[in-house]
């Protein structure tokens, strides 16, 4: 009885501990690597040397081109730090997935954006978060980070991909339907082409891309018969312009809504049936990665052996690349015969790799045999 009361205090005292941590969690505010430095009782050696990996993750330059999968092993202190640089466009929503044995596995990713040629951590994962979205406002060169938990020992999935903000703004349209994008020269070079055409039949609907309010409709100018839809999510105004027909539809309206019809008023009477379409925000921006379709990504999950820690070069020389691909990649440096080279996943029939105290890098698995 006495060992059964003994149980039920120390439950009560770390429960009690858990909700004062939460509480005050809610003043401070603190990050989700100070959170897991204490809840998990890590020593400041051991997590000095932990954080001094994400630093050296910040140097690494390797880029990937979405959509991008890579699996691999996480070894348990071995201190591994995934480092990836992508450009984003405005408009589109990244997205990374990342698969392990376990749902208890930690797993720590913090995004950056490149301005100035020095990064700014604009977004950091909640601790127990293996699913991350960010919708980019900018386009520019972002980089995320992802840091497994000091003792993880777990195989691993990584998954990027991006998605449209919005939906596609004409019934059952499809990316090869735009037939003429922002920037084209207009009048003979007078004026740019701000927004982008959808090719369609006549009639077709055009859609609400996304909750909204109608701001205006009717028949002016250039656009002939418009809708303006007003996004207050994203402070910024849809133009649908050369409308056949316009939907009886005002104020709220959904995402998929009727708006109007396919057609070729306004300046366009003389060309085949198509919506303009605009997005303007303090003038006008590019709406084509708000809408521009992408597939479902399924990786194919590269095979190797799970226990390798470690590769060894079997070449004289072996080049280290930016990117996992000899065409439109960098070298980052050369690899010398039996130089040994940490391993940290792999995609495709490339592996990654960090060369001790050096940046990662990616080599191809015919250049490396196993440690």
């Amino acid at each position: 009885m006495k060992h059964f009361v003994y149980y039920i205090l120390v439950a009560a005292f770390f429960a009690s501990c858990s909700r004062l941590n939460k509480a005050t969690d809610f003043i401070t505010n603190p990050s989700a690597k100070e959170v897991y430095k204490r809840d998990y009782n890590i020593s400041d050696e051991l997590f000095t040397i932990w954080e001094q990996q994400h630093d050296l993750g910040l140097k690494d330059s390797l880029k990937i081109d979405l959509p991008y999968a890579e699996n691999g092993h996480f070894m348990p202190k071995s201190f591994p730090i995934y480092a990836y640089e992508l450009n984003l466009n405005a408009g589109e929503i990244f997205d990374l997935e990342i698969f392990t044995d376990s749902i208890n596995d930690l797993v720590f990713i913090d995004f950056y954006r490149t301005t100035d040629n020095s990064l700014k951590r604009i977004e950091s994962a909640e601790i127990d978060q293996k699913i991350f979205q960010y919708e980019i406002k900018e386009s520019g060169l972002y980089k995320i980070l992802i840091q497994p938990a000091i003792e993880t020992q777990a195989e691993f999935v990584f998954k990027f991909n991006s998605k449209p903000a919005y939906i596609f703004p004409v019934a059952d349209g499809k990316n090869n339907n735009i037939q003429s994008y922002w920037g084209a020269a207009r009048d003979g070079g007078a004026r740019n082409h701000e927004g982008i055409d959808i090719f369609a039949k006549r009639g077709t609907p055009v859609l609400a891309a996304t909750i909204g309010r109608i701001g205006f409709t009717g028949e002016k100018g250039l656009g002939g018969k418009q809708v303006w839809l007003r996004d207050p999510k994203r402070g910024q105004s849809l133009y649908y312009a050369h409308l056949d027909s316009i939907a009886k539809t005002s104020g709220n309206v959904n995402a998929g809504d009727t708006l109007g019809f396919v057609g070729n008023t306004g300046n366009a009477r003389t060309t085949p049936p198509h919506l303009h379409f605009g997005i303007y925000k303090h003038g006008a921006i590019n709406p084509l990665y708000f809408v521009k379709k992408t597939e479902e990504f399924k990786p194919q999950i590269a095979k190797f052996d799970k226990k390798l820690t470690n590769l060894i070069t079997k070449s004289s020389i072996a080049n280290l690349r930016d990117k996992p691909t000899t065409s439109n990649s960098q070298i980052l440096g050369q690899a010398k015969n039996q130089d040994t080279l940490q391993l940290l996943g792999k995609t495709g029939d490339w592996y990654h790799v960090r060369p001790k105290n050096k940046s990662a890098s990616f080599i191809h698995e015919s250049l490396v045999a196993p440690l």
